[in-house]
């Protein structure tokens, strides 16, 4: 694939990473789907949408869905839910992002990788970032929404080192959907007095779960292997930036200086740890 072409992909493929952000918040602002009704319907269709990619491929590859991964990814989708509830689309993206990489960083440590100074300083910029964030005040956002999405960034963080190596990436995903559909049901079945659906909202959620989810990241394993893994972690930075454009062209919603210093130090953070990861492996 030519340079421009692959540059062109790998920007086109962020838009739908971001997208459920701007959709899960308009649906649950502005629709009269509640959060588990939003969360049980993205699943159903992403899961459907998964399946449809695997047939029309046609070719028997390796992996399957497996229950912890499903779990994992259940617990995102609910808690992500949950936490737009309240937050902002550009609070709840960076909130998410950076708790996704702390997470992944974490695991990588105990599974026996180490940082240099470079690294550790990352590291803490980036939990001073997301402390500064939720630190009291005017435009703090709602402590509990902002939990619930650190706790979605933690549960995905753990569902992408798990489904590193677990075979084609689009069978696996597949199959943890569909395994999370009957876990889903189970969350909608006990909130079923508090049950709310509306058409735009269903429309929002299936368009999260079937394109921005299942098409998104099928766009998103196809440019993958094709660049660098530094590359593609760097670039993936650029979300929580697009969800904020987005957020105010699309929602109206505000940018405040608090919001605007603490995604330069989380994502600076985050930044500095893989660029140096990268310089290491190089002198290697």
């Amino acid at each position: 694939m030519s340079p421009p072409r692959l540059i062109l992909l790998t920007a086109f493929a962020m838009i739908p990473l971001a997208a459920n952000s701007w959709l899960c918040r308009a649906a649950l602002r502005d629709t009269a789907i509640d959060a588990a009704s939003f969360t049980s319907i993205r699943l159903i269709s992403g899961a459907l949408m998964l399946w449809l990619l695997v047939w029309l491929t046609g070719k028997a590859r390796a992996g399957a869905g497996n229950w912890p991964s499903a779990f994992a990814l259940f617990g995102y989708a609910a808690l992500f839910s949950f936490a737009y509830l309240s937050l902002t689309a550009a609070t709840g993206a960076l909130l998410l992002f950076g708790a996704v990489q702390v997470t992944m960083i974490g695991l990588g440590l105990r599974g026996g990788e180490r940082l240099d100074s470079v690294q550790i300083g990352g590291v803490a910029l980036a939990f001073g970032g997301l402390v500064g964030l939720l630190m009291p005040g005017l435009s703090a956002p709602p402590l509990g929404g902002a939990l619930m999405m650190i706790g979605a960034g933690m549960a995905w963080g753990v569902y992408s080192v798990r489904g590193k190596g677990a075979g084609d990436p689009i069978r696996v995903t597949a199959g943890n959907f569909l395994l999370a559909v009957p876990v889903t049901a189970l969350l909608s079945l006990f909130t079923l007095a508090n049950v709310s659906v509306d058409a735009l909202g269903a429309g929002y959620a299936v368009a999260s779960g079937a394109l921005t989810s299942a098409l998104g990241y099928a766009l998103w394993y196809r440019v993958l292997p094709m660049l660098r893994s530094t590359s593609a972690a760097t670039v993936q930075l650029s979300v929580p930036v697009i969800v904020a454009i987005g957020g105010v062209a699309l929602l109206g919603e505000p940018i405040t200086l608090r919001l605007v210093l603490a995604s330069a130090a989380v994502l600076g953070g985050i930044a500095l740890v893989i660029l140096e990861r990268d310089r290491i492996r190089g002198r290697r």
